[in-house]
């Protein structure tokens, strides 16, 4: 017999401005005892050095982090040059140093080499895993730790300031994967010198931005009543840009049970009836748009993928 989760069936998002010297995992730990919530995870690690958006999802809302994660990210970073570091940022040892300052003109031309589809080679002190470890555990424990490279989307890389010779500020929108150390070390040295990232801070996570979030010390203040959870967001807010097709009552219960359903009379499936494979998933609403389950459309029908038990 399953053991029963421990706290409260609570389901939605909590967007926390996470502060400086926490992990991702610390914050999840702290929202979800705050709130006596039954399960908590979130959408895209923080390093510890890092602050900003961290989108905590709670009960239900824990299946639609696939989605967040492959969301569109923005973060604000200064990068420090003349020095190479073990971790690429400030928490590392100095391994290397250089005399060159680059101008800023030579940053401007540099910078749209690393936009679009770019390669790179995730930093030794990452969450990656390798052979069942974590990559940063293996290097902390001193071991040589060589990542294969890894194809990752960068939109738009901007030069904010450079208010001396030893940094410079940057605003990168990014896909999933991108490790801004990395883009911060492989930079400096496109520039011929050596860097890390002295601050980053991440300002948006897909649909959720600065002005939707509360520093983590504020929610905490709030308790687990109602001021708390006034701050919840719909478990479906990152589906806003999958196609959505309202059901019955009926199909619902079908979808639920991990039965299929057929298309009926009126049921517009609002994407092209390609492989399967091709296609986004799909959301099923019930009454004023509550999420049922993510399925895919196959021959007339659409088959549950992640049904929403709440």
């Amino acid at each position: 017999m399953a053991r029963k989760r421990k706290g409260r069936p609570i389901h939605g998002w909590v967007v926390i401005d996470k502060p400086a010297g926490l992990t991702s995992t610390d914050v999840v730990t702290r929202v979800r005892r705050a709130l006596d919530a039954a399960k908590a995870g979130h959408a895209g690690t923080l390093d510890p050095i890092a602050t900003g958006i961290l989108p905590v999802a709670l009960g239900e809302a824990t299946k639609t982090v696939p989605y967040l994660m492959d969301a569109r990210k923005i973060y604000r970073f200064t990068a420090r040059w003349g020095e190479a570091r073990s971790s690429d940022d400030t928490e590392g040892e100095v391994t290397g140093t250089s005399a060159v300052r680059p101008t800023e003109d030579a940053i401007r031309a540099t910078l749209p080499s690393f936009e679009g589809e770019i390669l790179q080679k995730p930093p030794a002190f990452s969450a990656i895993k390798v052979d069942g470890a974590r990559a940063y555990d293996l290097a902390r424990a001193g071991e040589t730790v060589d990542l294969e490279p890894r194809t990752v989307f960068i939109e738009e890389a901007r030069l904010l300031a450079c208010p001396d010779a030893d940094h410079a500020e940057f605003e990168v929108t990014c896909g999933k994967g991108t490790y801004i150390r990395a883009l911060v070390r492989d930079l400096a040295r496109a520039l011929g010198t050596l860097g890390h990232v002295a601050a980053l801070r991440r300002t948006q996570v897909g649909p959720f931005t600065e002005a939707q979030s509360l520093p983590l010390d504020k929610f905490l203040e709030l308790g687990h009543d109602a001021p708390a959870l006034g701050h919840l967001f719909a478990v479906e807010t990152p589906l806003d840009d999958i196609p959505a097709v309202p059901i019955t009552a009926n199909d619902a219960g079908r979808l639920r049970s991990g039965q299929a359903i057929h298309l009926r009379a009126g049921m517009k499936i609002p994407v092209p009836g390609a492989e399967p494979a091709e296609d986004p998933p799909i959301l099923c609403t019930l009454g004023a748009g509550r999420p049922v389950a993510l399925c895919s459309y196959e021959a007339g029908q659409l088959k549950p993928l992640r049904v929403f038990n709440m």
